[in-house]
C-alpha cells in the first residue's frame, strides 16, 4: 500500500494542472494586505513566481516542500533555525527532563517485550541532536540494564546544515566520519558513548529490523492539502501570483475538483480541512515495519484528533509570520490530524493516543525527577532553569496541552495477541504502556 500511496501523491501536482485552465478563476483568499515594500522579493519567491507562471497555480503541498526543503534555497537545507536565536524552539532545547523522560520510555518498552539482544533506535527530524543526546544519556547511566544489548543509531535528516550540527554534538571527535553523500547512508560515525549512528534523508534506506522510533516536531512540517468545502463541493486551495500586485502570492480555490480529494473522508463534517498524503505514507511504513519485526513508534506534535479546520501558518523569529510572504525565510507548518495518523496505520499495529503532553510527562514521572535534579543543585541560576523549562514543558498555557503523544505498537504487545480491542474493554494489566493512560488506548 504505500509505494501505491506514494505514487499517487507524486501524481497529484501534474493531475492536478490536467484539470486547471489556462485562465484561473479561482476565489481569492486574502493573505493580508501587507504592502509591497514589506514583502522582500526572495530567491524562492523568485523561483516560485516562475514556476507558477510556466506551469500554473501550485498546491499548498508543492509550495510547502519547495519553500522548505528545495534542494538549491529551502528553509530546512542551509540554516539552523532552533532555538532563541532562531525562528522556534522545541521541548529538548528547554529542558534536559524531556529527552531523560522519553529514553525511559524506550527502555521501558525495550524491557516490557522481552530485552531483545539488538534495537536500532530510529529519529526522524532530529533538529541539532539534542534530544537524541540526552536520551544515550539515559542508556549510559542505566548501562547495567543495557549492558548486553547491541545498539544502533539512525538518524533520517535531509538538512545538510543540521545533520552537521548533530554530528558535532553526538559523535566521538576523534573518530572521523565516514562521507558518501551519494550513498542512502550518507554518513556514519560512533557516538561519544561508542555506539555506531548512521543518517539517511529517507525512512526507506533505515534497515529493517527490531527498532524503536522517534519523531518530535516531524510530522507537522510535512507538506498538507488544502479543501474548502463550497456548494459545487471539495475544493482545493492553490497557490497563483496575484494579478494586482507585483511579487506577490495568493490563495485561489481550484475551479473544479482534484485527485488531492480522494484523501477526504465521506463523512467528513468541516467545511475546511487539510490532509497530509506524505505522513500517511511515513505512518503505513512504520506500522509495516512495527507489525513484521517489532518495536515501536513514539510521536508527539502539535495536532488534534480530526477536530481543527485552518492551522496552516508560519513562524519566523518567533513570531506568527505570514505563510505567503517572503517565502524561504520563516518556517511553515500545520497541525498534526492524529485520527488521519490511525486511520492510516490500517489496522496492521495498535495506536495510543493522542494524549496532551503535561498528562504524559506526568505519568513519565517529571515531578520526581525535577525534584531529584533541584535536590542536586546549589546554584540558584540552575534552579529558576529547571524550574522555567518544567513551567514551559507543563503549563497548559505554554506546551503542555499544545503537544501530544501518539503510540504505535504491535497488537501483541497490547492485547495479548487478540488482533483489536474496541472501546468498551479495559486495558489489560499485563505490561502497561509507560506514560499512556487508559483514555489513550485505541
Amino acid at each position: 500500500m504505500s509505494a501505491l500511496v506514494r505514487s499517487s501523491v507524486g501524481s497529484l501536482c501534474a493531475a492536478a494542472r490536467a484539470v486547471i485552465p489556462s485562465i484561473w478563476r479561482g476565489k481569492y483568499f486574502s493573505s493580508g494586505d501587507e504592502p509591497a515594500e514589506n514583502n522582500p522579493v526572495t530567491p524562492m519567491l523568485r523561483h516560485l513566481m516562475y514556476k507558477i507562471k510556466s506551469t500554473g497555480p501550485i498546491t499548498v503541498a508543492e509550495y510547502m516542500k519547495e519553500v522548505l526543503t528545495n534542494p538549491a534555497k529551502g528553509y530546512y537545507v542551509y540554516r539552523d533555525m532552533l532555538g532563541e536565536k532562531g525562528d522556534f524552539i522545541t521541548s529538548p532545547e528547554i529542558s534536559q527532563i524531556f529527552g531523560e523522560l522519553l529514553g525511559i520510555w524506550f527502555i521501558s518498552e525495550w524491557m516490557a517485550t522481552g530485552k531483545r539482544v539488538a534495537f536500532q533506535l530510529v529519529e526522524l527530524g532530529p533538529g541539532r541532536g539534542t534530544l537524541v543526546g540526552d536520551i544515550l544519556r539515559v542508556f549510559s547511566q542505566l548501562g547495567s540494564v543495557l549492558k548486553n544489548c547491541d545498539i544502533s543509531i539512525h538518524l533520517v535528516e535531509v538538512s545538510q546544515k543540521l545533520s552537521e550540527i548533530q554530528a558535532l554534538t553526538l559523535t566521538e571527535e576523534k573518530v572521523p566520519l565516514e562521507r558518501d553523500a551519494g550513498s542512502p547512508v550518507y554518513m556514519k560515525g560512533v557516538t561519544k558513548s561508542g555506539i555506531p549512528i548512521s543518517w539517511y534523508r529517507d525512512l526507506q534506506d533505515v534497515p529493517k529490523g527490531y527498532s524503536f522510533y522517534l519523531a518530535h516536531e516531524f510530522f507537522d512540517v510535512l507538506p498538507v492539502h488544502k479543501f474548502q468545502k463550497t456548494p459545487q463541493g471539495w475544493r482545493e486551495v492553490f497557490i497563483d501570483v496575484d494579478p494586482q500586485v507585483s511579487d506577490k502570492l495568493r490563495f485561489v480555490l481550484a475551479p473544479c475538483a482534484t485527485p488531492a480529494a480522494a484523501f477526504i473522508q465521506h463523512d467528513e463534517t468541516r467545511d475546511h480541512v487539510e490532509v497530509c498524503p506524505d505522513a500517511g505514507v511515513i505512518i503505513q511504513e512504520l506500522s509495516q515495519r512495527i507489525a513484521l519485526t517489532g518495536g515501536a513508534a513514539l510521536i508527539a506534535d502539535y495536532g488534534h484528533d480530526g477536530t481543527k479546520t485552518d492551522t496552516f501558518r508560519g513562524f519566523c523569529g518567533h513570531k506568527l509570520h505570514d505563510v505567503l510572504i517572503a517565502p524561504g525565510t520563516a518556517d511553515l507548518t500545520a497541525d498534526v490530524d492524529f485520527s488521519y495518523l490511525r486511520r492510516m496505520a490500517q489496522g496492521k499495529v495498535a495506536s495510543l493516543g493522542p494524549i496532551k503532553q503535561q498528562t504524559f510527562l506526568k505519568n513519565m514521572g517529571i515531578d520526581v525527577r525535577l525534584k531529584v535534579l533541584l535536590d542536586k543543585s546549589d546554584e540558584p541560576s540552575m534552579r529558576q532553569q529547571l524550574l522555567h523549562g518544567y513551567d514551559m514543558l507543563m503549563n497548559p498555557e505554554k506546551m503542555g496541552e499544545r503537544f501530544n503523544f501518539f503510540a504505535l505498537l504491535p497488537h501483541q504487545r497490547l492485547h495479548g495477541g487478540r488482533h483489536q480491542m474496541n472501546a468498551c474493554q479495559s486495558k489489560p494489566s499485563a505490561f502497561p504502556v509507560a506514560g499512556f493512560s487508559e483514555l489513550a488506548w485505541q
